[in-house]
């Protein structure tokens, strides 16, 4: 197992804050709601944060909004306000899983650098270790269904009838962005943009890596076992 430092300066940081690393598919979304029911750490994906801030029309959200609107990508100070400003509300006292984000090196020295300013650190970065020949087989499996957005997999968890869905009785469908060559895309993308973060949370001895090709139940486990860990770290 990794050595796994509190903090960048080996700091103390007051609560978890993990970032799970790891290319579409690999299933750390899955992981990080289930830390969140279990150990009541705050599931933090800048893609809800944007929702939730031009649904709610703050200052952001309107920027966010605007910039959506003309198909831009929102910048990296604007994106890393957002996360360090969702870091101050009363319910992330128990932790943080970061899910997605940061997303490029740029990212992550921004948000070393706000939460230096406010005292908070980073405990660990979990890369979900997985080839993308199994992230192809895994999301072009996925079937959904185009009336109650019911979400299949024809091998992990199939429908009780071939391409139908359970529920409604409609007929399931496989999505553009589930088709292999445009997984190969978005791979090539995290590979360009993301992988670099491998190497930089490597450097700061806080990588610690999980075999993703397991079952979700093998890799919750795993999670499980190194949570104390995670707290221990954090607060002593």
């Amino acid at each position: 197992m990794a050595t796994i430092k509190r903090s960048f300066n080996n700091r103390t940081c007051e609560a978890p804050y993990l970032i799970f690393l790891g290319p579409p598919g690999s299933g750390k979304g899955t992981q990080a709601e289930k830390l969140q029911h279990s150990f009541r750490l705050v599931q933090l994906s800048t893609g809800n944060l944007f929702r939730e801030h031009i649904k709610n029309e703050t200052p952001l959200g309107l920027k966010v909004k605007s910039i959506l609107a003309n198909g831009e990508l929102v910048p990296d100070d604007l994106t890393v306000q957002m996360v360090v400003d969702r870091l101050d509300r009363p319910d992330t006292i128990m932790g943080v899983v970061f899910d997605g984000f940061p997303r490029t090196r740029d990212q992550a020295l921004a948000l070393q650098d706000r939460l230096d300013a406010k005292g908070k650190c980073i405990t660990a970065a979990v890369l979900f270790r997985i080839t993308d020949d199994e992230i192809v087989g895994r999301l072009s499996a996925r079937r959904t269904c185009p009336k109650d957005n019911s979400v299949f997999n024809l091998k992990s968890n199939p429908p009780r009838q071939d391409e139908i869905c359970d529920l409604c009785g409609g007929a399931l469908i496989m999505r553009e962005d589930d088709k292999p060559e445009v997984i190969r895309h978005r791979l090539q993308v995290y590979r360009q943009q993301t992988e670099p973060l491998i190497e930089f949370y490597r450097e700061q001895d806080m990588l610690i890596e999980v075999d993703a090709t397991r079952s979700i139940q093998e890799i919750e486990a795993q999670l499980d076992e190194w949570m104390p860990m995670f707290i221990y770290n954090a607060n002593s």
